[in-house]
């Protein structure tokens, strides 16, 4: 009943102001050729490890005529798979300096260039007998995830209303786990699992960044960048009436410049300036405490316990791959739901729900663990549990921090935003994959309960200092900061007043008389 009613609200909201084609192109393109990409990159390289490694051997005996030892075998296979992250660091740090060069949507489609990339060297490095090919592949395509992730969301929240910029932008969540779940079915042993075709899986990651290609070009740039850091406000016009369907926008114009004009500068503002800001001390610090509980909050590290508690459970070892896609079904389903409802429910519920609920499924798995080899029909719970955290994450942590990301923050903030976002996501990534295993040989079946503690944290916090930002302005969000930063700040609805107290006619006769004064002074 309370999903019907928030899939209820969200229609009229829609019928308030109705989706367009080209909003909804934007949102499932720019998702498809980005967000989709990351997540199939997270789950692709699981299926064929065995295989690649069995490459490495024997590219290994081609060149030295002799087997690779295990140890260089392992330090291969690791490289492979964490310089993923490293190339999202490198991604990620590049945005600031890119993005005031291309824009956003330039951004996206010249990112699309490192995806096919990627894709010739990973699939064509069997071929070629070359496991370097692999390593930079990997590498390439982690920095094509790194740009996405930060670009994406923020193009979104630009181009959407404020009235449905949650739903918009779970689009990115959403292709996220739909991204995971086309990995997880592609590498099934009836498709593309097999030793003779492992390749083709890499060369899949080109198929939606060419359709992102064919789409994106036909589809106009924010409004937003093009107005206040390219000063063409005819250009922010178009798009505003293409992503709105409405030829009458000249509200969201004036929108636009009451934000520009509250802001101290229009110039886009570096890393260090951001950091030094008192202005958005603790918008930086919420984006920083959110983006790395987003990673640290332990969903990489559970699929580490997934296929033991079901060989635990006594499912044959061949039907382990079939009964884990419920993982990537499961986030997929969750993350659909909380697009719906996010407009409804708010995006400071959501993630406290799911830190929360993360934090008590986690305790109820450390226990079930711990009981697992005395209880027949333990691992069963287990695996529920699993399937709850999942769902936990995906129904607000999985997403809303790049969403954030893009509401707590001003246009010219934005960008250095981001590149501190996504450096925190990538760091935090690496943090993970590097620590957890030690956590797990020190604490076995407890090792959940850091992940507890960091999802306690988290909500203790947001619930603290984090103010609901749903169907409200960017000006408004900052307003909403300005007294935890100690700060005065305008109203938003005086700013208001002061533009829409000039019409246009008004405004075309001030620009005659100041031109007619200049007229006057160059004859004097």
């Amino acid at each position: 009943m309370c999903l019907d009613g928030c899939a209820h609200a969200l229609l009229l909201s829609f019928l308030q102001q109705p989706i367009t084609a080209c909003l909804l192109s934007a949102a499932f393109f720019g998702a498809l050729g980005s967000s989709f990409i990351y997540g199939y990159n997270l789950s692709v390289v699981n299926a064929p490890a065995t295989y690649i490694k069995a490459f490495y051997n024997q590219t290994w005996i081609d060149r030295y005529n002799e087997p690779v030892a295990a140890e260089t075998v392992t330090l291969l296979w690791s490289i492979t798979v964490s310089i993923f992250a490293i190339g999202g660091l490198c991604g990620a740090l590049s945005v600031s300096y890119i993005i005031r060069v291309l824009g956003r949507r330039g951004t996206l489609l010249v990112n699309n260039s490192f995806a096919v990339i990627a894709a010739l060297l990973m699939s064509l490095g069997e071929t070629a007998k070359s496991f370097e090919m692999l390593i930079i592949g990997r590498f390439i395509i982690g920095v094509d995830s790194g740009i996405a992730l930060s670009v994406l969301p923020m193009y979104l929240g630009e181009i959407t209303p404020r009235h449905i910029r949650g739903s918009i932008g779970q689009f990115n969540s959403i292709l996220i786990c739909l991204g995971v779940f086309t990995g997880q079915v592609l590498g099934l042993p009836e498709l593309l699992g097999q030793e003779s075709r492992w390749n083709y899986l890499f060369a899949f990651l080109a198929f939606p960044a060419v359709l992102q290609l064919c789409v994106l070009p036909f589809l106009p740039e924010s409004p937003r960048y093009l107005l206040m850091e390219r000063r063409d406000e005819e250009g922010a016009r178009r798009a505003f009436q293409k992503f709105l369907g409405k030829d009458d926008v000249s509200e969201e114009l004036e929108e636009v410049h009451a934000e520009a004009r509250a802001q101290e500068t229009l110039q886009a503002v570096s890393v260090f300036q951001l950091m030094k800001s008192q202005t958005v001390r603790w918008q930086l610090v919420t984006v920083v405490v959110t983006m790395a509980s987003y990673q640290l909050c332990g969903l990489n590290a559970l699929w580490y316990y997934t296929n033991g508690i079901l060989l635990e459970a006594g499912f044959n070892q061949e039907i382990v791959p079939y009964i884990t896609l419920s993982t990537g079904g499961i986030e997929t389903l969750a993350a659909i739901i909380s697009g719906l409802v996010i407009e409804r429910i708010g995006r400071k519920p959501l993630l406290i729900f799911g830190f929360t609920a993360m934090a008590v499924f986690f305790s109820l798995l450390t226990v079930f663990l711990n009981f697992q080899d005395r209880v027949s029909w333990m691992p069963y719970l287990s695996y529920i549990c699993i399937l709850a955290v999942i769902a936990s994450f995906c129904s607000g942590p999985g997403g809303i921090p790049f969403i954030l990301t893009g509401e707590l923050f001003e246009q010219a903030s934005r960008p250095a935003a981001f590149m501190i976002a996504g450096t925190v996501n990538w760091l935090s990534n690496f943090a993970v994959g590097l620590l957890f295993p030690f956590i797990q040989e020190t604490l076995q079946t407890f090792a959940f309960l850091v992940f507890v503690a960091v999802c306690i944290v988290a909500s203790i916090y947001l619930y603290i200092v984090l103010p609901e930002t749903k169907n409200k302005t960017f000006m408004d969000i900052s307003q909403s900061f300005a007294k935890i930063n100690q700060i005065p700040y305008p109203s938003p609805s005086h700013e208001m007043e002061m533009v829409l107290a000039i019409q246009p006619d008004e405004k075309k006769e001030a620009v005659k008389v100041e031109k007619t004064q200049g007229h006057r002074t160059t004859d004097s």
